[in-house]
């Protein structure tokens, strides 16, 4: 799937040229993301004679997606999720579901004011996600990718990710 999530990867890009933008969605991301799962790491069925959390059923078949479409980016955002599993059951567990229910809250509020904010501040346009809803999943893709190509891997995706010269009149 590397061409297709390299054409992919090509039109999100497009949305997020601002390095401030990234830096907003990277915030947002995290945020969304754990206050998303909070309140379904409290649902336990069980699967295959273990109790799992209803947050890691739903995102299963996520994670498989990411993986299948580029293995390394996917097993970035795996293990950064499975943190965040574990940083959202810890706090499901440790406050009454009231408080948990405001925490889940203020992330979802928090983390959406981040993305806003990166798209109409710093890239001067609406998010992607309202042109295409499947951006909705390239997100953490793109992340991984900008952490990848800062630690020195994935030259194959920087010169996609590049983001444009502070003199160019182009939008690519």
């Amino acid at each position: 799937m590397g061409g297709f999530f390299q054409r992919q990867l090509a039109v999100y890009v497009e949305y997020h040229r601002d390095p401030r933008n990234t830096a907003m969605h990277v915030v947002g991301i995290l945020l969304l993301f754990t206050g998303a799962v909070m309140p379904l790491t409290l649902v336990k069925l069980p699967l295959f004679g273990v109790e799992v959390s209803l947050a890691v059923i739903l995102a299963l078949p996520v994670l498989i997606y990411w993986l299948l479409l580029d293995v390394a980016l996917g097993t970035g955002i795996l293990a950064v999720s499975i943190v965040l599993f574990s940083i959202a059951s810890t706090i499901a567990a440790q406050v009454s579901i009231s408080t948990m229910w405001a925490i889940f809250a203020a992330l979802v509020v928090l983390g959406l004011a981040a993305q806003t904010i990166g798209h109409k501040v710093f890239e001067g346009r609406e998010a992607s996600l309202f042109t295409f809803p499947s951006h909705l999943l390239l997100g953490p893709m793109f992340v991984m990718a900008k952490l990848f190509i800062a630690l020195g891997f994935r030259r194959d995706l920087a010169a996609i990710l590049a983001p444009l010269p502070t003199n160019s009149l182009s939008t690519r």
